[in-house]
């Protein structure tokens, strides 16, 4: 029993810490004559106001208003929002606010305990737990020709509403934003990682937009077997698995087939797809750099000159 006992109390403890920061979202949007009312989650990020929801839930919004955890409406603005991740980046008119903090979702492992934080059907701090169920899945997203890659699974119930809530490790930091439901599907729940968070977070609050530049790939997270991480001195068993390769892309031309393992760019090392998709910003357009890859156990390496993504939102 006392077991049980150190396990409430440390889930409870998670949550008191930060319950605080998270947000109930409540959007206006016009649809022809009428006006149509939707809600979601977000989580504060910032001490100056600035939060995280999805982009599903306030893109093309014509109103937002968010709920603090003492009760008070604000009105937000939306600072922008990137359909290609899901992710959307809000300002509230207040600071000083309870924040919370995130985290590095690459040291993320199956089957550790993860909290689920929002407001589904309006019910403010909802709370679930779960696991992480599996990593580095792949899911489609609103933009034509992309996905939304890294993605981590769980079984932490999620409900409509949830979307854009924190998903918390142990320690109470945000390891990702809680996105997507398979309906149909028990146990299947899906957040984007917290390290494509912090990149999309800051280029939002730079820019009001995401440029990236694109490979042509599909791609996700892949553990390697130990002994060959040690073999070829990669350091972490962490690799990108392509799945597909897009004909006449950047990557295409380049020569990467399906089945080759990122491991670098120009000599930075890519733990996973998040490292990929920090390192495809704008700087990265048009600039020829050098992609090591594993193929059959052997180090290969390309030139490839990334290009400008065009997001087409579905």
């Amino acid at each position: 029993m006392s077991t049980l006992r150190a396990l409430s109390n440390e889930l409870a403890s998670v949550v008191d810490s930060v319950s605080p920061a998270v947000l109930h979202v409540a959007t206006l949007r016009a649809r022809g004559a009428r006006e149509q009312l939707s809600g979601g989650s977000g989580v504060l990020i910032s001490s100056d106001g600035l939060a995280l929801t999805n982009s599903h839930v306030v893109h093309g919004a014509v109103g937002i208003e968010v709920t603090l955890s003492d009760g008070r409406a604000l009105l937000a603005d939306l600072v922008g929002d990137d359909p290609a991740t899901d992710l959307a980046l809000l300002r509230l008119p207040e600071s000083g606010l309870a924040h919370a903090r995130l985290g590095d979702s690459n040291t993320l492992r199956v089957g550790e305990f993860v909290v689920a934080v929002g407001s589904p059907f309006g019910l403010a701090r909802t709370v679930t737990c779960g696991i992480v169920s599996a990593l580095g899945r792949t899911l489609p997203s609103r933009v034509a020709g992309r996905a939304i890659e890294g993605v981590i699974q769980t079984d932490a119930p999620l409900n409509p509403g949830n979307s854009g809530g924190p998903l918390l490790a142990h320690d109470g930091v945000v390891v990702g934003i809680n996105t997507a439901i398979v309906q149909f599907a028990q146990g299947l729940c899906f957040a984007v990682p917290a390290n494509t968070a912090s990149f999309v977070a800051g280029e939002l609050a730079t820019h009001g937009r995401v440029r990236r530049a694109f490979l042509g790939i599909g791609a996700e997270d892949v553990l390697l077997p130990k002994p060959l991480a040690a073999e070829l001195e990669l350091g972490e068993p962490r690799a990108i698995a392509v799945r597909s390769v897009s004909e006449g892309s950047p990557a295409g031309r380049a020569g990467v087939r399906a089945g080759d393992l990122l491991v670098a760019l120009d000599d930075v090392r890519l733990h996973g797809v998040a490292d990929l998709h920090r390192a495809l910003g704008v700087q990265a357009i048009g600039r020829v750099q050098r992609l090591t890859l594993l193929r059959r156990r052997e180090r290969v390496t390309v030139a490839v000159e990334p290009a400008e993504a065009r997001l087409d939102v579905r």
